[in-house]
């Protein structure tokens, strides 16, 4: 691994608990608003200092508490892409690249703000003001700006959060091609568990200033572990559970038993299962269920149903269907596979 992170920073009501390792490619922090996400990127960058722990890259100590080590945020080289991009906004795009590049030949210069300019798509603006770029514009050219450095590093705080909803889905497709070309490792913040999806090839989870797990992307959401954890990853059904057998587990609430493709372990608090994994025909884990309720998405129809047993006081259950799919006349029965059965544990 290239990157070692292991700190603990007290801010009174609040306190960060981050231990984890990256390696080439993207890897998240996904969470909530104000679970700490922003606050590990800035010490590691150096802009915050740690309470105690150690942070590593490439084998180079940047911060440890016991040594007493703790380089400036210019001795890291690592490249910080922050949420409104922070272009200076009286220089123009060519001035603001040249800025990552001062202790280069005016050659060397040259040569680097050409490249940039071809690979981040920019020529032709080099003497445009960041308020004359359109708002892709602009992230290319903050990043073109980090890149230029070399960093060994690249760190990116919601850097989809500056941009108009119809921006997004171009730009997430022009991003991952740019930090593949990168080559090297690359954190990035999200609260939005698409773009994580999109965009990485691990995610750590944090919440409340603690990183809960991190998994490669698709086995986070195939098995994310905890209540805490499947919440995040968008989980919409979530009931408590108990253990009855090796490969089966009891929900009270719902009044039914489902079988388990994993082994269920001792200190199971929850079952989740994502709403588009019901479905009629499935074989096993079959239940009568009652529909309650129907909503329309622009995509998809949402539908809310009850088993025959559950407890009246408990939130129906959630299925989610592409709206092409909706069928004529609701079934009566409804199963789920047991490997889309989520065992969930407390942390």
């Amino acid at each position: 691994m290239s990157l070692i992170v292991d700190i603990r920073k007290d801010l009174g009501q609040f306190r960060l608990q981050a231990a984890f390792e990256a390696g080439k490619g993207v890897t998240s922090l996904l969470g909530p608003s104000g679970c700490g996400k922003s606050l590990t990127l800035k010490c590691i960058a150096g802009i915050e200092k740690p309470d105690s722990g150690h942070i590593e890259l490439d084998g180079r100590v940047l911060y440890d508490s016991k040594r007493h080590i703790n380089l400036r945020p210019q001795e890291r080289r690592v490249g910080y892409l922050f949420q409104n991009y922070a272009l200076f906004p009286n220089m123009t795009l060519r001035q603001n690249i040249l800025c990552g590049m001062r202790e280069k030949s005016r050659a060397e210069q040259e040569q680097k703000l050409s490249e940039i300019l071809a690979v981040m798509q920019l020529e032709g603006l080099e003497k445009h003001r960041p308020h004359q770029l359109s708002g892709g514009q602009q992230q290319r050219a903050a990043l073109a700006r980090i890149l230029v450095s070399e960093p060994r590093l690249l760190m990116l705080d919601e850097p989809f959060s500056a941009l108009d909803a119809h921006l997004r889905d171009a730009l997430k497709i022009e991003l991952r091609d740019m930090l593949q070309r990168f080559g090297r490792e690359v954190l990035m913040v999200t609260h939005s568990r698409e773009e994580a999806y999109n965009m990485s090839r691990a995610i750590a989870v944090m919440d409340q200033g603690r990183l809960l797990t991190m998994k490669p992307t698709k086995e986070l959401f195939a098995d994310p572990g905890s209540v805490q954890a499947a919440v995040i990853t968008g989980c919409k059904n979530i009931f408590p559970a108990r253990k009855c057998g090796d490969f089966e587990v009891e929900l009270p609430t719902l009044g039914i038993r489902l079988k388990t493709a994993r082994p269920v372990e001792d200190g199971l608090a929850a079952v989740g299962i994502r709403a588009h994994y019901f479905h009629p025909s499935a074989p096993h884990n079959r239940y009568p269920v009652r529909f309650v309720e129907e909503m329309e998405e622009p995509f998809e129809t949402i539908l809310q149903f009850r088993y025959a047993g559950q407890d009246p006081s408990s939130p129906p259950v959630w299925w989610r269907i592409p709206k092409d799919k909706r069928p004529a006349a609701f079934p009566q029965e409804l199963g789920v596979a047991p490997a889309n059965v989520l065992l969930l544990y407390e942390i």
